[in-house]
């Protein structure tokens, strides 16, 4: 009788201090869209990926008419001759994979401008979220766009336009 008794007490307890806790979601995809600065971000990288795709295609091009040649050639090329074309299709081949990975590698030229072009998005999102939450009494706040736990959720505990208000968009 004792054990039950202190099961339902501490049942109790939890329910209770599970209700007491507020939480609240945030679209973050939304909040992205009605961000202006998100928008122009995006289209300077676009740009800036576009532009770097072409000067790898240019280097590939230039390392594929290399190898055409070298094969339309080769019947009348020396052994040192072949070597050597062999040695430059290589060379321009390395050039352009290498200039590939540096711009779109893990760590590349696109990832760092991304990285410095989002993270002060990222910084004053966080900030209006954390602004928002402190304001109504959220103990958390979840993003529903990234979280594919959650399969339902009352619009009412969505948030985001509160967020784009601290933001100063309005929506």
């Amino acid at each position: 009788m004792k054990r039950l008794s202190l099961f339902i007490l501490s049942t109790l307890m939890c329910v209770a201090y599970m209700s007491a806790q507020k939480f609240a979601l945030i679209d973050m995809e939304y909040i992205l869209k009605n961000v202006p600065s998100y928008e122009m971000a995006n289209e300077q990288l676009n740009q800036l990926s576009q532009r770097w795709q072409k000067e790898v295609e240019t280097l590939s091009g230039e390392a594929e008419t290399l190898y055409k040649n070298y094969q339309a050639e080769r019947v009348f090329l020396t052994d040192e001759q072949k070597k050597k074309k062999e040695e430059e299709v290589v060379a321009k081949e390395k050039e352009a994979s290498e200039l590939k990975y540096k711009y779109f590698g893990p760590e590349g030229e696109l990832y760092k401008k991304r990285e410095t072009l989002m993270q002060p998005i990222r910084d004053d999102i966080y900030v209006a979220v954390k602004k928002v939450a402190e304001e109504k009494g959220y103990q958390a706040i979840f993003d529903r766009a990234t979280s594919s736990n959650i399969i339902f959720a009352s619009p009412r505990i969505d948030v985001s336009n509160e967020v784009l208000a601290k933001l100063g968009y309005s929506n």
